[in-house]
């Protein structure tokens, strides 16, 4: 389902914003493109575009309220439970999406129950129960089935998928599409790619979308490449686009990119990337660590996955100015996060200095 608007009424001066930095007190801004934004909001949106080298950005979503892009989605999705009067909602996921709604449904006085993997970060599990979540840890195969299960019997509004192959909440993507708009605004034009950490395809489609309306609007009447991001372990958005399928179901195989890695993609994602003209590149875990370490080194920490778009300019050697890499989510995500890694040192100078000429420091 897609949801449309009455795109002749939106204000001319929408997007006439001075300087290059959008201010943002939350999604408001957009509200003339956005469904109703019921829930009360958490400063969400207008994230910091970070030059990494000349031609490269970087869009960092991790500056968002609950450190990723997922609170873009949940702000219009937690306003469609309040639209329908809702007790609270439901999710299945183990990392942003799970943690995003629960900030929202807190903030709007709804409950959320989260269904999570198992092996779902131990950060993430604190993250979740400080919001008073309901965290119900269950197999991954179960939280499809048990989450249609709340839906259908205790009436909490579902904010992730429910459906075999991935369709989503169709108010998602309208929350994602203001990336796009933030993007031309902040560098005076639509950018020559959009590269996009990839799972069922959401975020990918949304921002594609966005673009599509700035054109619609006589804003604009160019548009990027969207470049999908996927993992090796799993990449069913690449399998749906080479063989020509709206969606494509595959085998998981172990990664520590956890929040991109899926069995199944939707259709959307293969919207974008065939409207666009993009691609869709499938990369390893040593290619997104590459990525990660480069984004550290230039004093930005992420998840693994949200390296993905970066580990994909490198892969591709792209050098269209401009290129956007969008970076979904904090490196407090990841499941390593918790275990220390630095040893103790004597407190005296010659093990100090011997730590640091070890290091290159001299």
């Amino acid at each position: 389902m897609e949801v449309d608007y009455a795109y002749d009424r939106a204000p001319s001066s929408l997007f006439a914003a001075p300087g290059p930095a959008v201010a943002s007190s939350g999604l408001e801004r957009w509200q003339p493109l956005l469904p109703p934004l019921t829930a009360p909001g958490l400063g969400e949106g207008g994230t910091p575009l970070v030059e990494l080298e000349p031609g490269i950005f970087i869009k960092d979503e991790s500056r968002n309220p609950t450190w990723s892009h997922k609170d873009r989605l949940n702000r219009c999705t937690v306003s469609a439970a309040l639209g329908l009067d809702a007790p609270g909602v439901v999710v299945a996921s183990s990392g942003n999406h799970g943690a995003s709604a629960a900030a929202f449904a807190a903030r709007a006085g709804l409950r959320c129950v989260v269904f999570a993997a198992p092996d779902m970060p131990p950060a993430v599990d604190a993250f979740l129960n400080a919001y008073e979540a309901v965290v119900l840890p269950v197999p991954r195969d179960a939280r499809w089935p048990l989450m249609r299960m709340v839906v259908d019997r205790m009436g909490l509004h579902p904010v992730s998928n429910l459906t075999r192959t991935h369709t989503g909440h169709s108010f998602g993507p309208e929350g994602y599409k203001t990336i796009a708009y933030e993007l031309y605004l902040d560098l005076g034009v639509v950018p020559t790619a959009v590269c996009v950490p990839t799972g069922y395809g959401e975020l990918l489609y949304g921002i594609w979308k966005g673009f599509t309306e700035l054109r619609r609007l006589g804003v604009t009447e160019r548009l990027p490449r969207m470049i999908a991001c996927e993992p090796a372990a799993a990449a069913p958005l690449a399998r749906a686009v080479r063989q020509g399928l709206p969606a494509a179901e595959v085998d998981v195989r172990p990664t520590d990119a956890y929040s991109i890695v899926s069995s199944v993609s939707g259709y959307r994602g293969v919207v974008a990337v065939r409207d666009s003209g993009g691609q869709v590149v499938v990369l390893d875990d040593g290619q997104l660590r590459d990525a990660r370490r480069e984004l550290a080194r230039a004093g930005l920490w992420t998840e693994l996955s949200s390296a993905a778009g970066l580990a994909a300019v490198r892969a591709l050697g792209l050098r269209d100015e401009p290129v956007v890499c969008v970076s979904t989510s904090s490196g407090f995500k990841d499941r390593a996060v918790g275990d220390r890694s630095s040893e103790d040192v004597l407190p005296e100078w010659t093990a100090v200095q011997s730590r640091l000429h070890a290091a290159g420091i001299r």
